[in-house]
């Protein structure tokens, strides 16, 4: 392409979310995880710790707890909230932010708690290379959507979408050309349109024709 690369990098990861791309390695949240249920410590018992109670049972499913539940118990944080629960409420977004936005799957609306052994001590969430993990999930989930079988793409479509309306300006929306750090951030109040798809998907295969 014109611009170089016509793929995410880790330069784009850096400038459009303003994640670390260097780092700790994310490790051990899939693979380990369920060994640590089966062997180690409760991850429930784990969880309560964490968040000060356990979620309703009809609010789990398996080893998630449904979005609301989070939404509803840690919406607004008290007054007069001491250190340990403003940790609490840190921890809750945090999870919300790792499940659904960085790495989101098609469950949608639940909230995986493998996240626990990163959240549990928050001092140390920046030590780690967050950005470069956002980018290989984003990998593997444009791997897995050019499946036929497969119709909807999931993962970090915040840093997808912003890095298009970067890198293709021609299909970029107007009213949108003031920027700053983050990259994107200018993206916050945009709301796509539900009308003319269809023509839309038309002008911007004309448009990248052009590229």
């Amino acid at each position: 392409m014109p611009f170089g690369e016509c793929t995410v990098t880790l330069q784009d990861v850096a400038f459009q979310l303003g994640l670390l791309v260097d780092g700790n390695a994310v490790s051990g949240c899939l693979a380990e995880f369920e060994n640590f249920i089966e062997g180690g410590r409760p991850a429930w018992e784990w969880f309560q710790e964490l968040f000060g109670e356990l979620p309703l049972p009809n609010k789990v499913k398996n080893i998630t707890v449904h979005f609301t539940w989070f939404h509803e118990r840690f919406w607004v944080l008290p007054a007069d909230a001491t250190e340990d629960t403003v940790r609490i409420y840190a921890r809750a977004y945090i999870t919300m932010l790792l499940s659904t936005q960085l790495f989101g799957d098609k469950s949608a609306n639940w909230v995986h708690i493998r996240w626990l052994p990163f959240v549990a001590n928050l001092d140390d969430m920046g030590s780690y290379s967050w950005g470069s993990t956002a980018l290989v999930w984003l990998y593997r989930c444009i791997c897995r959507v050019v499946n036929r079988n497969v119709t909807n793409l999931v993962g970090p479509l915040q840093l997808l979408q912003s890095w298009i309306f970067w890198r293709f300006p021609s299909l970029r929306p107007y009213g949108f050309d003031d920027f700053s750090f983050l990259l994107a951030s200018r993206w916050a109040a945009y709301l796509l349109p539900n009308d003319g798809k269809e023509q839309r998907v038309i002008n911007y295969r004309l448009a990248l024709d052009r590229c």
